[in-house]
């Protein structure tokens, strides 16, 4: 095959592509008038050229071709991980501490004395094996938690780990002229080191490991053994973990009761079945986001938000979106907004006439929604009656631990990577996650699974977190290029049918909700929602992660959240000031979002039909639909 012929849209010459742009009679797609973010423009001109012009082109595009060829392929190689990012970012960190005499004292110094701490807890324990340790885990590392560890020599080992952490973190952090992208990197890629040599990963350095092996003669390891080589076995065999056939949607799982009423190429739109006498007149719309299946949202019956819902009078509507493969290469963030959130509201206003929607999304499908929201600008509230963002960003500045892995040399190698194979598969998008959680996704399950020889149970949503999907080229580089890089949304500057967006232009009420453990949009991110908007908004904060504290359903244990409305000409405060203004609540969150929406809706009313066949949109299939099972 041509180098450039993966860049030819399968479409006919002169028809419009699914971007925006049409296709030439040589065969070569031109990009739609608004910014390219890819960086094709230079490569695939949008108008014809005199001929030699067109070889040129043709050339150039195979030389840029050859690039990207070796960059995708030196990408199954490092995981996805751009080898020149982390050589910049070990260079500026090596080239200014080398440049720093006193910080290479003040280390010298901060080793010293943390060994004298060793030496003095050593010593102190020895005499008073009570003595308390000379410095703890930090909150959430439950490594050396197992009484074992209280006794030497595994303590000793812990407390020199632990100390070792310490002054590791000093060694990567404060280097004077330090570009503070490349010190998260070089922190990182420390800590993972550090967590890869942790005396809890050997089983001749763990005293729990020990323990166990004694107590079963050795057959902890030949269990963990078979553990292991089952879990590579589906790995290559590209199966599922062991457990999660357990979980099947419409079966254990996304068994809410409903209809799908709508679909395209990008969406279903499952309408629910009405549980209650009577119902709020104004519809519910979930817009989830389409990095992973929209049943996080309909999981086990105990759990699910949906049926949680529509017990609570109302009538919900949720994205079920498609699993795209390499022919949606070309799909846009603009194609998601209109295919997906637009015809999703044009459905629904047909299905449920004259109402206007609480409309909510989840993650980058919270972003999505704020962005259309905007772009609807004043007229917004004739369609809309509030907006719920849960656990989705508007400002990237501090876009989380995600960011380390998005800088401008990381964006052209994944870039590289998509366009090879039209699409960035969930394999590469599941490498970056166990990264960035390696403590409690990988080293723990290697000592459990593994070492201990104990498998751990499958739950419902670790069954949801395997069940993958994968992100279209155009549209995903556009998101990381035009949000996370140079966060034009929150700037003013994302286009949108040629207008810039302006998310001051959001009038309705709003429901954030942020998680206090959430690594992909942390929640003083969330809560910079109020930074660009006048309008009432009510914030919340929950405790749990990015998914966890999401699917919070009440009765669930050790939950708890705070809540807090500022009115539309209210003062802004600082999240910091806003957390210790508001105590914390026990139990979810769930019951005051109900409560909010009801505030905001009409009485109870009369029970509307699923679908409305004679506007075009008659039922297709029950719930959950077709899209969720693509692989």
């Amino acid at each position: 095959m041509r180098p450039d012929a993966a860049l030819r849209p399968n479409v006919a010459p002169g028809q419009p592509g699914r971007a925006g742009g049409a296709v030439d009679e040589a065969g070569r797609y031109g990009p739609p008038s608004r910014r390219d973010t890819c960086h094709e423009t230079a490569m695939i001109p949008s108008a014809p050229l005199p001929d030699a012009d067109q070889d040129s082109s043709l050339g150039l595009a195979a030389f840029h071709a050859m690039d990207r060829m070796r960059e995708a392929l030196g990408g199954q190689m490092t995981g996805g991980v751009s080898p020149g990012s982390l050589a910049l970012a070990g260079y500026d960190w090596a080239f200014h501490l080398a440049s720093a005499p006193g910080k290479r004292a003040e280390l010298l110094w901060k080793a010293a004395r943390k060994t004298g701490r060793l030496m003095t807890w050593l010593m102190s324990s020895t005499m008073d094996p009570g003595a308390p340790p000379a410095i703890r885990p930090l909150p959430g590392d439950n490594r050396f938690r197992h009484d074992g560890w209280q006794r030497q020599p595994f303590s000793t080992m812990a407390q020199a780990f632990l100390l070792g952490q310490q002054w590791l973190h000093n060694v990567t952090h404060e280097v004077p002229g330090m570009m503070k992208h490349h010190e998260d990197v070089v922190s990182f890629a420390a800590k993972q080191w550090l967590d890869m040599v942790s005396p809890s990963n050997n089983p001749w350095t763990n005293p729990e490991v020990l323990a166990r092996t004694v107590e079963t003669a050795g057959m902890n390891l030949w269990q963990g053994w078979r553990n292991w080589a089952e879990d590579v076995a589906r790995l290559m065999n590209r199966q599922p973990p062991a457990g999660a056939e357990a979980f099947i949607p419409g079966e254990t799982v996304a068994v809410t009761p409903g209809k799908v009423v709508f679909r395209n190429h990008l969406i279903e739109l499952i309408q629910y079945a009405l549980a209650t006498g009577t119902v709020r007149p104004e519809p519910v719309l979930i817009v989830p986001a389409w990095i992973m299946k929209y049943y996080i949202l309909d999981l086990s019956p105990r759990n699910s938000l949906v049926r949680w819902l529509v017990g609570q009078g109302f009538t919900v509507f949720a994205i079920s979106w498609r699993n795209p493969d390499a022919g949606d290469r070309d799909l846009t963030l603009e194609d998601y907004r209109r295919q997906g959130v637009m015809a999703a509201l044009e459905a629904v206003a047909a299905i449920v006439p004259g109402e206007r929607v609480h409309a909510a999304g989840y993650c980058l499908g919270g972003t999505l929604l704020a962005i259309a929201a905007a772009a609807m600008g004043q007229g917004a509230g004739d369609r809309l009656a509030s907006l719920s963002l849960l656990a989705a960003q508007v400002d990237f500045t501090e876009p989380g631990e995600l960011a380390l892995f998005i800088d401008a040399s990381q964006m052209h190698f994944l870039d590289s990577m998509m366009w090879n194979r039209g699409y960035l598969s969930a394999d590469q998008m599941a490498g970056a996650f166990q990264l960035l959680r390696s403590n409690d996704l990988v080293w723990s399950r290697l000592v459990h699974d593994y070492l201990m020889g104990q498998r751990s149970p499958m739950t419902d949503l670790a069954a949801w977190n395997a069940d993958t999907t994968r992100m279209p080229w155009r549209m995903h580089a556009e998101y990381l290029q035009r949000l996370y890089l140079d966060n034009e949304l929150a700037a003013g500057r994302f286009m949108v049918e040629g207008r810039p967006v302006a998310l001051q232009n959001i009038r309705i009420p709003v429901f954030a909700v942020g998680t206090e453990r959430d690594h992909v949009a942390p929640w003083t991110s969330v809560y910079k929602i109020h930074q660009f908007t006048d309008t009432e908004i009510t914030f919340v904060l929950t405790s749990g992660g990015h998914n966890a504290g999401i699917v919070s359903e009440p009765g669930h244990p050790r939950r708890h959240f705070r809540i807090g409305t500022r009115p539309g000409d209210g003062a802004l405060l600082p999240a910091s000031d806003w957390r210790a203004a508001h105590e914390a609540a026990a139990g979810s969150w769930w019951p005051a979002w109900a409560g909010w929406l009801a505030a905001r809706s009409g009485a109870g009313s009369a029970v509307p039909g699923l679908g409305a066949p004679d506007k075009g949109y008659p039922l297709l299939g029950d719930a959950p639909g077709s899209y969720v099972f693509q692989r």
